[in-house]
């Protein structure tokens, strides 16, 4: 794989669809109970760290796939992730709790450390912990206020 990765482009574009959809039909936002700056600064870090990273391949950071037919394991897996994350968009839109907030946080994570692993991406590895980390926690959180 290149500098450009085609295949993480596509999946930040599918995980961001509903986001966009869901910020269109909710003008008023996502009310974000749990106020913790730092917490919320280092899942935005690793967000758009993480996104970047997905998209372009750092030289001498990245060591591309460490297996055969990795692509084929790499396109599949995150494409059931990314299906289940779009039913599960589909399923909770309405809904409010734990369900929502945990399966939306997690999925995204796994695809982001899932696909740092599988092309042997250090940044990818460390960014996607911070955003796991951070992300979810937030999201569980919010549930609880």
């Amino acid at each position: 794989m290149s500098w450009f990765n085609y295949y993480g482009l596509a999946i930040i574009a599918i995980i961001m669809i509903p986001n966009i959809i869901y910020a269109i039909k909710h003008k008023d936002g996502f009310a974000n109970k749990y106020q913790n700056k730092v917490v919320e600064v280092l899942e935005q870090v690793g967000r758009y760290a993480c996104f970047a990273l997905m998209i372009f391949n750092i030289p001498y950071t990245y060591f591309d796939f460490w297996f055969d037919h990795a692509l084929i394991v790499y396109v599949s897996v995150n494409g059931v992730l990314c299906l289940a994350y779009v039913v599960f968009w589909i399923v909770c839109w309405n809904k409010d709790g734990k369900l929502k907030a945990l399966s939306l946080s997690i999925i995204p994570s796994v695809i982001f450390l899932f696909s740092g692993v599988m092309l042997t991406n250090v940044p990818l590895i460390a960014f996607s912990i911070l955003f796991g980390v951070n992300h979810i926690l937030l999201s569980y959180k919010n549930t609880l206020c």
